[in-house]
């Protein structure tokens, strides 16, 4: 009965000094076994999650979804519980994961709202919240699909639930760190639309990152963060130029 109930944890990491310590300690009481897949850190990652009872396997990247669904496949038990090294269980989500094991797993598959700390303000607007994600699932019955933004693919059929608790994001601890991130997933983005056969055209780059702006900061209610909604509603809509600008070029490049 223990084994059926029981959660594998599987956390892929590099570099994580800053965040890794939060991220084990709210899985303590509801992890069966922690799993964490780093990237050859260069920080004190492995020397922080060698004082928390994890297996630490260092791997070579294989991209988002590769490596995860290799973690998957480490797993000792049926349900995986994923969780990235700059998030965290609330207090209200251990407790409901806690129950849910105590009574026994009745769904497939369960989604959890993802609340993201932007800059020490908690974003409940500019369509970052609440963010569902499918992180809690039968392991024979999903899989991470996805080169970028990857997502869990359940079969056909699956038994879907959400849970009503929080799982904290921890992004960018300065609008610097979300600009460097932005020119990174802003390449793999460009990538992703090449790779699907897209050629975002110049009237696409005009249009398209004022839409976006609009939507963020007015339709979905991005002025109630007050000044980092503003700055996410911005820097979505330049993300959204770069990722059609990068392609166009890498388009106009091959020619």
């Amino acid at each position: 009965m223990r084994d059926k109930n029981a959660i594998s944890c599987i956390v892929i990491t590099k570099n994580e000094e800053k965040n890794i310590g939060r991220c084990l300690r709210s899985l303590d009481d509801v992890a069966d076994e922690i799993i964490v897949l780093d990237s050859f850190s260069e920080d004190a990652t492995e020397e922080i999650c060698k004082q928390h009872k994890v297996r630490f396997e260092k791997i070579e990247w294989k991209g988002y979804s590769d490596t995860k669904n290799y973690g998957n496949t480490l797993a000792s038990y049926k349900y995986i519980l994923s969780v990235d090294a700059d998030e965290a269980l609330s207090e209200a989500l251990i407790n409901e994961i806690i129950q849910l094991k105590d009574k026994g797993f009745e769904s497939d598959g369960y989604m959890v709202n993802r609340l993201t700390n932007y800059c020490g303000k908690w974003i409940r607007h500019c369509g970052w919240y609440p963010d569902k994600k499918l992180r809690l699932w039968n392991k024979e019955l999903g899989k991470w699909e996805g080169y970028i933004h990857e997502e869990v693919k359940m079969k056909d059929g699956s038994r879907i639930s959400s849970l009503k608790s929080d799982l904290l994001h921890y992004s960018y601890n300065s609008i610097n760190d979300h600009l460097q991130q932005m020119i990174m997933f802003t390449d793999m983005m460009a990538q992703d639309l090449i790779n699907k056969g897209r050629k975002p055209g110049i009237l696409k780059l005009l249009v398209s990152p004022f839409v976006k702006f609009i939507k963020a900061y007015f339709l979905q209610g991005g002025f109630r963060d007050g000044f980092y909604g503003f700055v996410i509603s911005v820097l979505s809509s330049c993300a959204t130029f770069l990722k059609y600008a990068k392609a166009r070029q890498f388009i106009l490049l091959k020619k």
